[in-house]
């Protein structure tokens, strides 16, 4: 074989011996680099994940990988408070009430105002007159001198003018209720003690309890501070109805933690915290079971005598059942004996005929009615308008 041929096929040889060298080199090269340029931006990626995970995570808290995190639960957001109710003003309620009672079943006015509207009155006519007072009990003695003044009236003798009548009518008996008496609680009167203290006396099922829960929302009406104290420790619900009451208006209440506790306890622990909360307004609920006299004297006096440790007592209201008429004045009369009342309140005057126990409760009792409830809405308890009462008998 030719020398030349020979060398040209070992340099053949060796150049693609070389070719697939640096093939094999150039290929390692750049999975190399390939693999490198990989690792770094992982390692990168890493690091600025490790830098978030450590701004969020807590002091002292190990890192941890976003995988590893729970999510965040949502913020929760916080209970709405109970919505306190704005209660209706005192003007507003004596409108509303005085409309009220003219629209009540059978009025005695009314039929009053029948028989005397007729011309040249019989002694029959007279004696269904002293009938009618008698039945809206309004006494025996009030009813023969209200039908004495009446009979000397020369605007209902003979031939009668209505107008004139009912004229008549409504000075004789506004005169009876009385205009000139002074009704103002006395929470609301000039230099006024602070708080100003309630006793709410009265049997059960007068609606005293009631009563004083929407006394209280009376007193908010007016912009003033009130507390209550459930020391009617006999009835289990008394406390309960009382707390219901006081939520409504944001009114607190002091009871006691168990049923069957002294009452003057939580009567003397009201008023030592109505004291230091500066409240206007303390009204105190009491029990209204009548076991015997003695038992009641001896209660309700120990509730005053604890309560005026700490604070001067500075009204007694006594709730009657209007409906009972005269069957609950000999039970009034206990209460009034037994620590001595500044005042009444009418409950469940609406619907009645038994009108006339203003006027003989006043006479019975020598008290004025402060207050009279018209209904069983929340703000169905007035400031007593002897105006209103009698123009609402007469409507």
């Amino acid at each position: 074989m030719d020398t030349n041929v020979m060398i040209a096929i070992v340099a053949i040889v060796v150049i693609a011996a070389l070719l697939l060298i640096g093939g094999w080199w150039f290929g390692k090269s750049r999975k190399d680099a390939v693999t490198k340029s990989t690792e770094a931006a992982k390692a990168k990626a890493d690091e600025r994940l490790a830098q978030e995970g450590a701004a969020n995570a807590p002091s002292g808290e190990q890192t941890k990988t976003e995988a590893e995190v729970p999510p965040a639960a949502p913020p929760q957001e916080p209970a709405p408070a109970p919505a306190v109710e704005v209660p209706e003003s005192a003007d507003s309620r004596i409108q509303r009430l005085k409309a009220k009672l003219a629209k009540s079943g059978n009025p005695f006015g009314k039929v009053l105002f029948n028989i005397l509207a007729k011309d040249h009155l019989s002694e029959s006519d007279w004696e269904d007159v002293e009938d009618t007072l008698l039945l809206a009990d309004v006494g025996a003695e009030a009813s023969e001198q209200l039908v004495e003044e009446l009979r000397n009236d020369a605007r209902i003798s003979g031939q009668s003018d209505p107008a004139e009548v009912r004229k008549a009518l409504r000075d004789k008996l506004l005169k009876l209720v009385g205009t000139d008496t002074d009704r103002r609680l006395n929470a609301n009167k000039e230099g006024a003690n602070k708080p100003s203290v309630i006793i709410m006396v009265g049997v059960n099922g007068t609606g005293k309890t009631t009563t004083a829960g929407k006394l209280s929302r009376l007193f908010v009406a007016d912009g003033k501070r009130v507390m209550m104290g459930a020391a009617d420790t006999f009835r289990a619900a008394a406390a309960d109805q009382l707390e219901t009451w006081g939520a409504k208006v944001g009114v607190p209440v002091v009871r006691s933690d168990k049923d069957g506790a002294d009452p003057a306890s939580v009567a003397f622990e009201a008023s030592e915290q109505a004291k230091e909360a500066h409240a206007d307004v303390l009204i105190i609920d009491t029990a209204g079971r009548l076991q015997n006299k003695a038992n009641l004297m001896d209660e309700l006096g120990k509730i005053r005598r604890v309560t005026e440790k700490n604070l001067p007592v500075d009204e007694v209201l006594l709730v009657l059942d209007a409906t009972t008429g005269q069957n609950g004045m000999a039970q009034a009369k206990v209460f009034a004996e037994a620590i001595g009342i500044t005042g009444v309140v009418l409950s469940k005057l609406d619907g009645s005929a038994k009108g006339g126990i203003v006027i003989s409760v006043q006479k019975e009792l020598g008290v004025p009615v402060k207050l009279v409830g018209l209904g069983e809405g929340p703000d169905d308890l007035a400031p007593f308008d002897p105006e209103g009462f009698v123009d609402g008998i007469l409507a």
